[in-house]
């Protein structure tokens, strides 16, 4: 019997192996050792560390140690290329994209067998998934170049970019960074994982041979040392990081008051939410995917299972029955599913929380007959069960082939489970009624959600997270759009320095006559201020005109907590929303004389104007509320991908010294508008105008807690809503020093921030009536639905 006929009759595994020889060939050719590229040529190999191949632990090549001085040279490079390269035609930097694009498939083989010794990911996934991938974002950015000045009026590139990328998917993070940034007409300084640096090197070569202008892609290796010296450079207009949640927050505080861009993809736990009507089969081979794809490094793996409790014994079954039939091995043999992880160092580090997550009592799976290769940096798939919420491998990122198993009754309870992490990266939903799943979908607080379906990415689909996985998007309209700023930021100017508001010594006996005291506004109910303390307000000739409430951290907490119990404001309908916007701005109308008086005996300025400008932009994001939202995108795959405008959630604002009203109503209406209650702290200098407006508020059918208001210092208070996890974004208008402040403060969860960083934001301006502000109040959520027999 031959032994094809053998293999047909045992039905034993047979290896499938893809040649090393062109990837060994090109890595000869450059000796196997690497400078850098910078400014469009190779530099002389400095200190170097081995990039090894983790399946064997061989060393591959030798790769430089980026040093400050060679980060120095690339943003010179840059910064000399960017004008020549931001002045080209969309169609001509198009162009380049293009030849990019061709090039990569030319070179397909070669990137993915290079890929793959590298990183020790299976050469199917290389081949079939991350290469198509990468030459999918060049081609389709290339549109985007073309058209951006159609579909970006008055819009202009951040300058140079500085980008880091991790070790899991080397060449496609590269193309989701490169591509769009290059599409703006920026220019790039990109760092790759200090472990896979090589494909990275083989793109430079490509940039070269397509004649790329020297200078707009600089490619510069090297450890942690050298990423943080990309981020602390004061050349570089914004940065693009890709990695943990832990280095995100570090480059969050070291960017905080330097007014670069700064897009965050960080680390994740997703839910994989399995209900009782799913088909059981196709969910299991979805989870084999969400899971074990890339040996289950990857940021959106759906690494905790959630199953409905009546199919969870027969849905474990089946699964644990599947993992026997995975194969892990040489990731270069084409039939093994599961090869090798990136380094030693992650191995122990997976090994290790598996040690703490049995201590706490969770249970491991892994299958008994599977066999490891003798060398390299293998791990059994694994699946965990008999855990609770609180167990550290359902609590932490692992970013290994481990799967953490728990169950659910109801749709309500798979959605508290889901949302319980401080992750909100993806989510996977398998249900076969499509009424149920797009129910949960929107309820997922998660950037991307795959129904029936997952690890679905795309270059015209946006993908980001929410919470601690980040901020930004990568792919699609909102990508694009992350590369590039309006052109009018360029050119604001210092504010004025607020003159201090004339005072003197106050006998708190002396204020007894007034009967002008403002409490704060919580929950809908006016409330004394915790401190028991009130802050005069004086005209400006320095004669007391009124008190207000001193708010401190107690009452930031109270009005927080009101404000998140009225996060339903979101599910209202924008409709709905839009007519409380219109009513408010009525019956602020209906008393215009009064509250300009009140704003000129506290500012001495034309309070007429400013009412009318006030009711003015009510009315305007009145108008944008049922207006402003997503759209339907149409991949290659069989599939839609609904891209949703979500409200980010609690939003602080701190409004300006100046234009006390028109200041508040400019911020917190666009967040209203779209759904999110706000906590505001008015003008320190003139809050009486704010306070004035409880009564409005009252009679304009306005949910208690979606509107709450803490007078006080406004830096005071900032740093408290800064620190304040319940609080989702945060919109500072201050100096530079306060504005630094609040978005060092605002790592703790790394909410979102707009600061005006000292300069000069004129609210009154109508710019600000259209869509600057709507961006900023919401985050973008694609669901994918497939279609089909």
């Amino acid at each position: 019997m031959n032994k094809i006929a053998q293999i047909f009759q045992s039905l034993d595994y047979g290896p499938a192996p893809e040649g090393p020889d062109q990837a060994n060939a090109w890595l000869d050719s450059h000796e196997r050792t690497f400078g850098h590229f910078i400014g469009g040529a190779w530099t002389k190999p400095g200190k170097t560390f081995a990039s090894d191949n983790p399946a064997t632990g061989k060393a591959l090549a030798q790769i430089t140690d980026g040093t400050p001085e060679d980060v120095n040279a690339a943003v010179k490079a840059a910064r000399a290329a960017f004008p020549a390269w931001s002045g080209l035609s969309g169609y001509a930097r198009g162009k380049y994209l293009y030849a990019i694009a061709r090039a990569v498939q030319k070179h397909a083989r070669l990137f993915a067998v290079l890929e793959t010794l590298d990183n020790g990911k299976p050469i199917r996934e290389s081949r079939d998934i991350d290469i198509p991938l990468v030459a999918r974002h060049f081609y389709h950015h290339a549109g985007w170049a073309q058209h951006l000045a159609r579909s970006f009026p008055d819009h202009v590139p951040y300058g140079v970019c500085g980008q880091i990328i991790p070790w899991n998917f080397p060449l496609l993070m590269l193309a989701w960074k490169i591509a769009p940034a290059l599409a703006a007409g920026n220019t790039v300084i990109l760092k790759p994982a200090e472990f896979t640096s090589l494909t990275a090197l083989l793109f430079a070569e490509i940039c070269e041979r397509i004649g790329l202008p020297k200078g707009v892609v600089n490619i510069v290796t090297g450890a942690g040392a050298t990423g943080a010296a990309i981020v602390e450079h004061q050349g570089i207009d914004k940065i693009a990081f890709t990695g943990s949640t832990e280095v995100g927050k570090a480059i969050r505080a070291a960017t905080a008051g330097t007014g670069k861009g700064l897009s965050l993809e960080l680390g994740g736990k997703s839910p994989y939410i399995v209900f009782e009507d799913a088909d059981i089969d196709s969910a299991i081979e979805g989870l084999v995917d969400a899971i074990w794809f890339n040996q289950g490094q990857v940021c959106c793996a759906g690494s905790r299972l959630l199953v409905q409790e009546s199919i969870e014994e027969r849905f474990i079954a089946k699964l644990k029955l599947r993992m026997n039939t995975l194969r892990v091995g040489d990731p270069l043999d084409k039939s093994v599913d599961i090869g090798a992880l990136v380094a030693p160092v992650q191995v122990e580090r997976i090994k290790d929380l598996m040690l703490r997550g049995a201590a706490e009592g969770a249970v491991i799976y892994e299958p008994d007959a599977m066999t490891l290769p003798g060398a390299g940096c293998f791990l059994k798939p694994a699946l965990v069960t008999h855990v609770s919420p609180a167990n550290t491998l359902v609590a932490e990122e692992i970013f290994g082939p481990v799967l953490v198993a728990m169950s659910f009754r109801t749709p309500e309870e798979a959605v508290a489970l889901a949302n319980n992490t401080k992750y909100g990266l993806a989510a996977t939903i398998w249900s076969e009624n499509i009424n149920l799943a797009l129910d949960i979908a929107p309820r997922i607080k998660a950037g991307v959600v795959w129904i029936n379906g997952t690890n679905n990415f795309d270059a015209a689909v946006g993908f980001g997270g929410y919470k601690e996985s980040g901020f930004g998007r990568e792919g699609g309209r909102e990508g694009m759009a992350a590369y590039l700023k309006p052109r009018w930021e360029k050119d604001l100017k210092p504010a004025p320095s607020a003159k201090p508001a004339a005072s003197k010594s106050v006998n708190p006996l002396d204020t007894g006559h007034l009967d002008q005291t403002a409490k704060m506004y919580i929950g809908g109910k006016q409330a004394r201020p915790d401190s028991g303390y009130d802050r005069p307000v004086f005209d400006p000739s320095g004669k007391l005109i009124g008190e207000v409430g001193e708010g401190n951290r107690k009452d930031i907490r109270n009005a927080v907590e009101a404000a998140r119990a009225a996060l339903g404001w979101a599910t209202t309908a924008a409709h709905t929303r839009a007519q409380i916007l219109y009513f408010l701005a009525e019956n602020l109308d209906y008393r215009r004389d009064e509250f300009a008086a009140r704003i000129t005996a506290q500012t001495g300025e034309d309070g007429a104007e400013e009412v009318a400008l006030s009711v003015e932009r009510l009315f305007a994001f009145a108008g944008w509320a049922d207006k402003y939202d997503g759209a339907v995108h149409n991949p290659p795959q069989r599939t839609v991908a609904v891209a949703m405008v979500e409200p980010l959630g609690v939003i602080g604002v701190v409004a300006p010294p100046s234009r006390p009203l028109l200041g508040a109503i400019a911020l917190i209406a666009p967040a209203l508008a779209m759904g999110n209650p706000v906590v505001l702290v008015p003008s320190a200098r003139a809050p009486l105008s704010v306070t004035d407006l409880y009564q409005v508020i009252e009679t304009s059918d306005v949910p208690n807690g979606v509107i709450n208001i803490v007078t006080g210092d406004s830096v005071t208070l900032a740093r408290s809503l800064a620190e304040h996890d319940g609080v989702d974004a945060l919109w500072f208008a201050g100096d530079a020093e306060a504005s630094t402040m609040v978005e060092k403060a605002s790592i703790t969860n790394l909410k979102q921030t707009w600061t005006s960083r000292g300069l000069y934001y004129d609210l009154a301006d109508r710019l600000f009536e259209a869509d600057y502000f709507l961006g900023k109040a919401t985050q973008v959520k694609n669901v994918w639905i497939p279609y089909g027999a």
